[in-house]
């Protein structure tokens, strides 16, 4: 769950604290083109104010409109269902006929929102099961594998943790880079042990800095396969102890700014330690995607492209993987 979605669920509990009626809508299946995924959240109030997007913006003014008459999840979840014919696409906005589906839950206190939103900033993965006929609803731990599961008859979800991004090195390019991540919904720490680098970062909202030593900080973070790892000091007494311990973890993403000779000369320095082939060869360096990078943001876009193409399972080849013969600030800013 992203942090949008965390605060789409703080203004839904704010909303019914002041004592207004709310409905939830949950992207649950789509066909053909969506501009949003299912598991896509946006919560409508009673007097039409809303927040997240199940479409974004093409179905939201009629579902506001439906939700302010009562027609819609007046006492129980309901599905409604967007796109079905090509009129009514093209009516809605839909891109290339596609259909949109969602359940629309009426909130309450039943509804366990703040015991998700405790979980969820308690980095747990939590399964929330809704039944369409009762309106129950339970949490459970979720297990490896879960996804959002809708038959009919009842409505799994399964919500956290945010995604992690720790960078080694407080330096100029951390700074691009952990702006960047944060617009992508990652909880951002910087390390560096270094007191000349922890000037200006307390005012980057949603990015902690730490003064532990790298590879204490990893341990003590326990990465999992929603974190990220990028060192970005060029000092091998701090990135490489950084990626001894990150390599270790289950993290979706470990790389190291340099060139390839670098890199190269950084695989064979951990090797020598314990660190296996296997998790050698995890590390992505030079990190980024080969996009002619020379300045500072430009690297960081290149990164933060990089990640999440491989969050998202993307098959990286050709020019943009490719680093042999390269001259762009990736590689030579060493």
């Amino acid at each position: 769950m992203n942090s949008m979605d965390v605060e789409v669920i703080r203004s839904a509990m704010d909303w019914m604290n002041r004592g207004h009626r709310v409905v939830l809508g949950t992207v649950v299946r789509t066909w053909g083109s969506s501009p949003r995924p299912p598991g896509s959240l946006m919560i409508i109030r009673d007097d039409g104010q809303v927040a997240g997007s199940l479409s974004g913006g093409c179905i939201e003014d009629d579902l506001i409109e439906r939700v302010k008459r009562g027609e819609l999840a007046s006492r129980l979840p309901q599905t409604t269902t967007y796109g079905v014919t090509a009129d009514e696409a093209q009516r809605f906005g839909l891109p290339c006929g596609g259909t949109v589906q969602i359940v629309l839950e009426p909130l309450s206190a039943g509804s366990l929102l703040r015991e998700l939103l405790a979980a969820i900033e308690s980095h747990r993965v939590v399964r929330r099961r809704l039944e369409m006929a009762t309106g129950l609803v339970s949490l459970s731990p979720s297990e490896d594998g879960d996804t959002l599961r809708f038959d009919g008859q009842v409505l799994e979800t399964v919500h956290g943790p945010r995604l992690r991004l720790l960078l080694i090195g407080a330096g100029q390019l951390s700074r691009y880079l952990a702006s960047m991540a944060v617009m992508l919904d990652y909880r951002v720490t910087v390390c560096d042990p270094r007191e000349e680098y922890h000037e200006g970062w307390e005012a980057i909202e949603g990015v902690t800095l730490s003064r532990l030593m790298p590879d204490d900080l990893v341990i003590a973070m326990n990465l999992d396969p929603h974190s990220a790892v990028v060192a970005l000091t060029h000092d091998p007494k701090l990135d490489d102890l950084a990626l001894m311990e990150a390599l270790k973890t289950p993290a979706f993403y470990v790389g190291a700014l340099g060139s390839r000779r670098n890199n190269e000369a950084r695989r064979q320095r951990l090797l020598q330690f314990d660190v296996s082939a296997a998790e050698v060869a995890r590390l992505r360096g030079p990190v980024g995607l080969n996009l002619g990078a020379r300045t500072p943001p430009e690297i960081a876009m290149s990164v933060v492209a990089e990640m999440t193409a491989v969050r998202r399972g993307a098959v990286l080849g050709g020019a943009l993987a490719d680093w042999s013969g390269s001259e762009t600030a990736c590689r030579v800013s060493t």
